[in-house]
């Protein structure tokens, strides 16, 4: 039975109703149409006093890419709007985007190609770009929330986020040693927030067990829980300079066909001490965001990645669609999916529609 139906039987059951009732009513009364949800969109004022979801500055987080040197901007081909920065210039727009209300960034170092090798030495580097990022920025903004991000594919010549044996297979257990340091020495430099990527199995465990023994307990783990072997890392990888030199990543990033084994994923990672669960990418996986948040009371994000962001771009520039409300009706939709943060490129474009 149709919606139109049902109402219609509802009218006349009522007319009935109040013919019996009130005798003395010969005409039935023709009340008016009883559900009409449209009130509460009349007008922007009710539109917002109903209003289930919200998008805030605070739920975002801007990632940026960082390289050597001063006063240097170097734009990404594949991803036009966003450019590698030199940490001073990172400083200055972090600390415009924390005035707006932007809480957190994560920071992802272009490594010299002269420094990448096959044991990825330079991840743990104190001295290294990454570790002098982290401190300047927390000594110039220190109400910032810092992100790191923990994989080795920036530093290894072959571009896979793990150490490889001679059969070429990604190692487990010896990756996640390398991890320990390299999360070490970001806790050392100023972090708040180590966020290993790798989805080697077991490193949430022994990275806060390694924090915790070296007096770090206070820095968090953001864990991509879910990181999916997407086909939209490409303009990432390109950012980075990272260029898989065999195979791909499937043997350790999650089948985009699977659900409940990222929702095992997740619980591991929260057992094993994980403060804030990531999903990676994040529009294409809302189901994924959804059963999770039915799961666990963690805090959960979701990464609106470098693919996400280049289609809207490239229609944009086509004519096609209005980058900045579609990225606003993106991020809208994995807020509502369920996550707390969204790290997205395009946060300048849609804080002026908060």
């Amino acid at each position: 039975m149709t919606i139109f139906a049902r109402l219609k039987n509802q009218f006349l059951s009522y007319e009935r109703y109040m013919v019996i009732i009130h005798p003395m009513i010969t005409t039935p009364i023709q009340y008016p149409f009883p559900i009409r949800l449209r009130r509460n969109r009349q007008s922007e004022s009710i539109r917002k006093i109903v209003q289930e979801t919200h998008l805030r500055p605070s739920d975002l987080t801007v990632p940026f890419f960082i390289i050597e040197g001063e006063k240097k901007g170097v734009p990404i081909d594949c991803m036009p709007g966003v450019e590698r920065l030199t940490v001073d210039l990172v400083i200055r727009e972090a600390a415009q985007l924390h005035e707006r209300g932007i809480q957190s960034i994560c920071l992802f170092p272009v490594i010299d190609p002269a420094l990448k090798s096959w044991e990825a030495e330079e991840a743990w580097n104190p001295k290294g770009l990454l570790a002098r990022a982290i401190r300047r920025i927390k000594q110039e903004i220190p109400t910032l929330c810092v992100i790191t991000d923990v994989a080795l594919d920036p530093f290894t010549i072959h571009g896979h986020d793990g150490l490889v044996n001679e059969k070429g297979e990604i190692v487990n257990d010896a990756t996640i040693e390398r991890l320990i340091q390299m999360a070490l020495m970001q806790a050392e430099a100023g972090i708040d927030f180590v966020a290993p990527s790798d989805m080697m199995d077991g490193r949430v465990s022994a990275i806060r067990g390694a924090l915790d023994r070296q007096g770090f307990e206070n820095v968090g783990i953001l864990s991509y829980s879910a990181k999916y072997a997407s086909v939209l890392y490409g303009p990432f990888r390109d950012a980075l300079d990272v260029k898989l030199q065999f195979g791909d990543k499937k043997t350790y990033q999650m089948d985009p066909a699977n659900v409940r084994e990222a929702l095992l994923e997740a619980q591991l990672d929260e057992e094993e001490g994980a403060d804030i669960l990531m999903i990676k990418p994040a529009t294409f996986y809302l189901d994924v965001i959804a059963k999770l948040r039915e799961q666990t009371k963690r805090p959960i994000a979701a990464y609106h990645v470098s693919g996400e962001y280049a289609m809207v771009i490239a229609a944009h520039q086509m004519g096609y669609l209005d980058a900045g409300k579609v990225f606003y009706e993106a991020l809208l939709s994995i807020k509502r999916a369920g996550a707390d943060m969204i790290f997205t490129y395009a946060a300048k474009q849609v804080l002026d529609r908060m």
